[in-house]
Parts: C-alpha cells; structure tokens; sequence
C-alpha cells in the first residue's frame, strides 16, 4: 500500500499474510471463500469489504455479497448451515464439477509438501501409496481448479524442511511442473499456475524463466537465513529483499472488528 495510509504497528503474522491475501484480490472477479484457511479466507473477505465491493464471493455452494454485513459469522465446514441466510443465489453441485470457473477466478491452497515448482501434495507423505506414512485429504477438487482458475496462491501454516520439499511424493496440484515458463503447457494444462506461495516466515514468487521458488519478501523479525535453513531446496535469494508490508490501521480495525471476531487470527 502507498500514499497517506497509515500502517499498523501491531499486529500478527496471521494478520500480516490475511492482509497479503486481500491485496491479491481484483474487484469484479468471483472467488471462492473457504471454510477450513482461516486466513485466506479472512484475506478474501477483507478485500471484499475495503475495496472490492463488486466481487462475487462463494460461500459453500451459494453466491452472496456481505459489504453491508456488520461482523462476519463464523462458520467451520462446507456443509455448515449459517451462511445459507446470505445467499443471493445457489449453485448446483454437477454444475460445478462441470466447470469450477463459475464460482471462482482464483482460489488459496494448502499442502502437505510444496515443491521448488510449485507443485503441492495433499495426497500424503510416504514412497508407497498403499501404505502412506500420513494420509491427507486428497486433492479435494484442487487439481480441477488450479487448471482453470486465471491464477491461485500456495498457503502453509509452518515453514520447515517437511514441507517445503525438493520433491514432493505425490503431486494432487500442478505448479510448474519440472519448471521453465512452458511447464504447464508442455503437460498440456490450460490456466497459470501458482503466483506465490505464503508462509509464516515469508513470501515467495517463481522466476520468470525457470519458475524456480524465490524469496520475494521476509516478515518482520524475519531474517533471510531463517527461511534458507528451514526450507528444503536451494531458493533464489534476490540481492535485495525487502519486508512483507503489513496492514493499514482501516485494514486491521476491519479485521479484528468485522471478520475475525472469534479473534483466530490472533492466536
């Protein structure tokens, strides 16, 4: 952000990435608001209600806009009841499956490991599938969306050598495939892949050409060596690497007074 805003000095890391997220967001498009990220979902919302009025937000199965809504609901799981007083209209299932590009332009996903390029795992981790040393959701609709989404983000909640991996043991979401700006398109995969994956130490971006990870930004208190001893293949570290920017006073107050009133984010 720049100009005359004022920025916030307190806040945390899950504020700070949940701030990051919002900034992704482009007005007019459909996106999807998840019911298990708490803060991709928190980000979404955000931008929602600060400078995206026009966005069509999916809410399990149903299309609404929430800038008149005083304080968020919470609500746990794809099946959960509550956001069904916001709908504005439903989608149906087979629909869906069809074509996921009716209820999002762009969406946040996890992963059990996330590899140099991009690709991410929630299959489970182990070199057998029949016997996985730990089991994962599976890809849950991921690999549809990332083919036909306009652009999405990687998320995790740690950052450490399990994760973020040379190679991952199952790919569920193509990235970038073995890497190179034509990664995808030699897989014969239509849409872009991932823009950036976010962590609790920092933010990382692909190189243009080899669509290696690279560091982007640290957070604060964060220094560049953290995030080379804690992640598991050799990053591109730019020669300059600034901090991630956190949340504008009008961002956090939203945040904490709107969204995030089960005070999640700041735990």
């Amino acid at each position: 952000m720049t100009g005359t805003t004022t920025l916030a000095k307190d806040f945390t890391i899950k504020e700070l990435l949940a701030t990051f997220v919002s900034r992704q967001v482009r007005d007019g498009e459909r996106v999807a608001v998840g019911a298990g990220l708490h803060v991709p979902r928190a980000g979404i919302l955000l931008a929602h209600l600060t400078r995206c009025p026009n966005v069509r937000l999916y809410v399990v199965m149903t299309f609404t806009n929430l800038t008149k809504e005083p304080r968020m609901e919470p609500f746990y799981t794809v099946y959960d009841y509550r956001p069904a007083k916001w709908a504005e209209g439903y989608i149906i299932h087979d629909d869906f499956q069809e074509d996921p590009r009716i209820v999002s332009d762009t969406f946040v996903v996890g992963g059990l490991q996330i590899d140099k390029f991009g690709n991410s795992n929630l299959i489970g981790v182990g070199k057998d599938y029949k016997h996985l040393d730990f089991r994962g959701p599976g890809a849950v609709g991921t690999l549809s969306m990332a083919h036909y989404v306009d652009r999405y983000y990687l998320f995790v909640q740690s950052h450490d050598k399990r994760i973020l991996v040379d190679k991952c043991d199952f790919i569920s979401t193509v990235g970038w495939g073995q890497g190179g700006s034509d990664g995808r398109k030699k897989l014969g995969i239509p849409g872009n892949g991932p823009v950036y994956c976010m962590t609790p130490l920092c933010i990382m971006d692909f190189d243009e050409t080899t669509k290696h990870m690279r560091l982007k930004s640290v957070h604060p208190g964060v220094t560049v060596q953290q995030v080379v001893d804690n992640t598991g293949f050799a990053l591109i570290i730019p020669k300059d690497v600034p901090v991630t920017e956190g949340p504008t006073e009008e961002e956090l107050r939203t945040l904490r007074e709107r969204i995030d009133i089960e005070g999640m984010l700041r735990k």
